[in-house]
């Protein structure tokens, strides 16, 4: 419903929300958060974890190594982009967000960040 909220913590955990304002959010491994409606937000943390907006005006944000996240057009897609080596280990190289325009960044598609680029997920 309207300004619905629900978060999840745990691998392959699921979070979704249906209505104006609502948020979705999940931590862990291969984690999915999902929401429908204008204005919504849907945040995963964690590797190869999803995150999904089907409403204009909404963001979704996806943080972890490998992660994904897709945006009905209008919307924005946030997503980070992860390096490796032995001093640090995993760590974040950069953090990014685009606007779905229809042209640059497809609407309903999923999108990774790699080299700075926002690149198509092909399975």
């Amino acid at each position: 419903g309207y300004r619905a909220h629900a978060a999840t913590t745990g691998d392959f955990s699921h979070a979704a929300t249906t209505g104006d304002l609502s948020h979705a959010a999940a931590t862990g491994d291969f984690s999915h958060a999902a929401t429908t409606g204008c204005g919504a937000h849907a945040v995963t943390i964690g590797s190869g974890a999803n995150a999904s907006v089907m409403g204009g005006k909404s963001v979704a944000v996806a943080l972890g190594v490998q992660s994904r996240a897709k945006a009905a057009l209008g919307s924005w897609i946030v997503l980070a982009e992860w390096g490796l080596d032995k001093e640090q280990g995993w760590h974040i190289i950069r953090v990014k967000s685009a606007k779905v325009d229809g042209n640059k960044i497809k609407p309903d598609t999923f999108y990774e960040l790699r080299k700075g680029r926002f690149v198509e997920y092909v399975r």
